[in-house]
Formats: C-alpha cells, sequence, structure tokens
C-alpha cells in the first residue's frame, strides 16, 4: 500500500491507539549494549507518535504543498526475516527486516535499512498494527528527511 501511495488504505490497518517509534541509535562501547538505542519515553527518538499525527502527516503529503514530497519520492519497501515471536489470542507480536529505497527528484537516492518490531491486535475480525517499533541500523541520518513511513 505504501509504494503505491494508498496512504488512506495504509492507516486503516492500525489501530486508533497505535504507538508508531523510531529510537535513535548511538555508538556505545561494546560492554554497553543495552544504551545502544534510546530510551522509549525518556530519551529522544526519530519517531514517537500515534494515529493522529500518522494521519495529520498523510493530509499534509496529499495538500500538494509538502516541500520533501513534493513532487511525491519513489519508495520500495523490501520485508524479510518475518517471524513470530509470541502469539496470543488477540495480540501477535511479529519481528521482519526492512529495506526501504527512496529515490526523489533526479539525484535524490536514500537507503534506510533495520529491524521492525510490530504487535499486531485482533480488531473484530481482522488484524490491525497496535504498535511498531522502527530501528535502523544507521546512528546517523544521511538522508534530508524522514519523509518516508517505515
Amino acid at each position: 500500500l505504501l509504494d503505491e501511495r494508498r496512504f488512506d488504505e495504509w492507516l486503516e490497518l492500525l489501530t486508533d491507539d497505535i504507538r508508531y517509534w523510531m529510537p535513535m541509535r548511538r555508538n556505545v562501547p561494546y560492554g554497553e549494549r543495552d544504551r545502544e538505542y534510546t530510551v522509549e519515553r525518556l530519551d529522544m527518538s526519530w519517531f514517537d507518535e500515534g494515529k493522529t499525527t500518522l494521519t495529520q502527516r498523510v493530509l499534509q503529503m496529499k495538500t500538494g504543498a509538502h516541500w520533501c514530497e513534493e513532487p511525491f519520492s519513489r519508495i520500495s519497501h523490501l520485508i524479510s526475516n518475518v517471524r513470530l515471536l509470541d502469539v496470543e489470542p488477540a495480540e501477535v507480536r511479529v519481528s521482519s527486516r526492512f529495506v526501504v529505497h527512496k529515490n526523489r527528484l533526479e539525484d535524490e537516492e536514500h537507503v534506510f535499512i533495520g529491524r521492525r518490531m510490530d504487535t499486531l491486535r485482533r480488531v473484530d475480525a481482522s488484524w490491525k498494527i497496535a504498535r511498531r517499533e522502527i530501528r535502523l541500523d544507521q546512528n546517523v541520518l544521511l538522508a534530508k528527511n524522514l519523509t518516508a513511513f517505515f
């Protein structure tokens, strides 16, 4: 859906109380691996959003006046290594790896690589994303912006 810019349909896959979070990554000594990512609700993060702010981002892009996405970037998501971590009747935790390729204008090209940790929740007869934690492999963001959805 995201690669086809079907943002409204993507938003429908999210629960109303979704937590969409991308911590920042730090360079730390070998023995301090637990400090490698910023702490949720305590430290800064690249994203810490809910459905309202995600919806606002989509609406902003659709105005045609969003300077980083006018014209729209061409984005491709490759998702692999999908693993079930925990299965309960109403929730499932899933881990996956991603490569997001973004091309814009004539010469802007960026690649984001990382891991997603998703919690899917049963809502009526379907499953929706209740939580998405995005962990970039990069600790320094080389792209001009982070307008892509992961």
